[in-house]
């Protein structure tokens, strides 16, 4: 079904200590909805900011109509900061996109023009980073991980960034998982689903938010959550483990009916045990990541608290 003048799209944009970049966001977001042929509302999910990010939101909110300003009662993380938005998200589709301006709003009209084809999601591939090489590393090696540990299909290089009907926004917000992985769960919905590629500008201001940890932690979020594959490199340790002591026994075995020399002891026990303790608490790291995750599921706490909303 064709978007025209009366359909309706919400654009989640979740902020975390971004007024140095937030003037500039908001006259990119409105001359976004002058430009398009239908009614845009914005939904700025402040994640517990420390600065003056919450009332600036709330000053946007104030002066112009169309504007929601979501406060979170503290810092949740980014993916639940679009999960609060998605939850509030109202209309025909919903665009989700990040607060520095990494990501041009002004590729939302292409997304749109995409979607009238008869695309349920478009969702945004980056054709390349304007960051370190280190970053760029680290984020391909994870997404080739994620790849071939997925039990889904996640595209490589694609973010948060797209615009999604609200059918699937409806599906994902019934995903009642506490660790979001935001991405993968818009995967997991299905649906009629392409990719376009954009390119990636620098920050508009200010400093990266993801730092190196949490990065990490997303990256074991998408893992862990869609994958159960590590728990199977986990057996296949613990029996490679075994293979090897059954073979290092019957060569001590061997080797004390056959040889008359001394049988050296310290050096190849102290391998083993090392080797052995290794492996042991690697598979116990992985069963404590999903334990984890499993601990936080049965207490079944809210993901995010909004503690109030701004608008006219």
């Amino acid at each position: 079904m064709k978007l025209g003048t009366n359909s309706i799209m919400s654009v989640v944009v979740p902020v975390y200590n971004e007024e140095v970049v937030l003037p500039a966001l908001k006259e990119r977001l409105l001359d976004l909805r002058r430009s398009l042929p239908l009614q845009v509302r914005f939904i700025l999910v402040n994640d517990g900011s420390t600065d003056r990010t919450g009332a600036l939101l709330d000053s946007f909110a104030g002066e112009v109509e169309g504007i929601q300003a979501v406060h979170l009662s503290r810092n949740f993380g980014h993916q639940q900061a679009v999960s609060a938005g998605l939850s509030l998200a109202t209309g025909d589709c919903v665009a989700v996109i990040d607060g520095d301006l990494q990501d041009p709003p002004e590729e939302i009209a292409r997304f749109l023009a995409k979607m009238d084809e008869g695309y349920d999601v478009v969702y945004a591939v980056r054709r390349n980073r304007k960051e370190s090489w280190l970053k760029k590393a680290g984020y391909s090696l994870f997404y080739q991980i994620l790849a071939r540990l997925s039990s889904i299909s996640i595209p490589l290089d694609s973010g948060d960034f797209c615009l999604m009907r609200k059918t699937v926004v409806d599906r994902i917000n019934e995903m009642p998982e506490r660790h979001r992985f935001v991405r993968g769960l818009r995967c997991y919905a299905g649906y009629h689903q392409t990719g376009l590629e954009y390119s990636r500008d620098h920050r508009a201001g200010g400093h990266p938010k993801y730092t190196f940890w949490k990065l990490l932690e997303l990256a074991a979020d998408g893992i862990f959550t869609f994958s159960a594959k590590p728990l199977r490199l986990a057996t296949m340790l613990g029996f490679c483990s075994v293979i090897l002591a059954l073979a290092y026994s019957a060569y001590i075995v061997i080797w004390r009916l056959f040889s008359g020399e001394q049988l050296p002891g310290f050096a190849s026990i102290l391998v083993v045990v090392l080797y052995l303790g290794s492996v042991q608490l690697f598979c116990i790291g992985i069963l404590g990541e999903y334990i984890g995750r499993i601990h936080d599921e049965v207490k079944g706490r809210p993901g995010f608290i909004i503690s109030r909303i701004t608008e006219r």
